[in-house]
């Protein structure tokens, strides 16, 4: 996720140095064109790109807001991840009494406490599309565990499973009633319908041909524009050009990368900085000895 206000220049010159140059090319092209054949230039009236430009502008604001209320979406369903992984742990160390606790008890919530926070790792790399159990993960949780969720195609979804087993290992020992299993189960549910949502953004492709058709546009409205600017204002057409097209570029570049949260780029939902902040909360409440830092910045943005 992006997090100055100063984003570097060169960062967003890379998005954009293909479309520009080649903008840049047909301007001095129109040009040439002109000055050895203006006869055969036509005249174009500033109404055509006017009246496409503005059909351009209300296009891209229309796929910029869908491209947002993904990201904000995928943000909020992040956001109940966060409330939800809380809640598990202090419903753990509330339901069961701390001093008719056995050794056992203590170890399964323990052992359910980090498995969650492996599951949040988990979850957030399987969505960016890496290794969804990476060794500091992998001692987090127990042997058996590792060779559970080896064989699953899906770790996240395997490592829930496992806490509805831990769980039912609790209630039939009868350290948590009938009420507090019910609490615990509604706090399962969410957390599996969390990770639903976010697969559903991350599985669900925007339009490919609304991205194309819209591209195609823009390049269309700059020719027009280019050959309306040409017998007008003259050398001055190439300079003016190039920033109208940025900003077009700039605006569809945007959109493009906000659409999907779980990428892995600058722009995405800071899933691994969530992660770790689910981390430090429940070490807390564990009152473990080691407890992570947050995740420093990269740069200009975070992950």
């Amino acid at each position: 996720m992006l997090i100055e206000k100063r984003i570097p220049f060169r960062y967003v010159f890379r998005k954009i140095k293909n479309d520009v140059l080649r903008v840049l090319l047909f301007s001095v092209a129109f040009h040439l064109l002109k000055y050895f054949f203006s006869d055969y230039l036509p005249l174009v009236p500033f109404q055509l790109p006017t009246i496409l430009g503005i059909s351009i502008s209300l296009l891209l604001a229309f796929k910029l807001n869908q491209s947002y209320d993904r990201w904000w979406e995928a943000r909020k369903v992040w956001g109940a991840i966060v409330n939800d992984s809380r809640s598990l742990v202090l419903q753990l160390k509330g339901f069961v009494d701390e001093s008719l606790r056995s050794t056992e008890e203590s170890s399964t919530i323990i052992r359910l406490a980090h498995r969650q926070i492996a599951w949040c790792y988990c979850l957030g790399q399987s969505l960016r599309g890496l290794e969804p159990i990476s060794e500091k993960q992998q001692e987090l949780l127990h042997e058996q565990d590792l060779t559970f969720i080896q064989k699953q195609n899906n770790k996240p979804y395997a490592l829930l499973m496992l806490h509805m087993r831990d769980l039912k290992d609790l209630h039939q020992k009868e350290a948590v009633n009938d009420f507090q299993q019910v609490q615990l189960d509604n706090t399962m549910v969410r957390l599996c319908d969390s990770m639903g949502k976010a697969e559903r953004i991350n599985n669900t492709v925007f339009p490919v041909t609304y991205g194309l058709f819209l591209h195609f546009f823009i390049y269309l409205f700059l020719v027009i524009l280019s050959l309306a600017l040409v017998e007008t204002i003259g050398l001055y057409e190439i300079p003016v050009l190039t920033l109208i097209a940025s900003t077009f570029f700039l605006i569809e570049k945007t959109a493009k990368h906000m659409q999907d949260p779980f990428r892995n780029k600058p722009t995405d939902t800071s899933v691994t900085a969530i992660a770790r902040t689910i981390e430090i909360n429940i070490k807390q409440v564990l009152q473990e000895p080691e407890v992570p830092k947050p995740l420093a910045p990269e740069k200009f943005y975070i992950m």
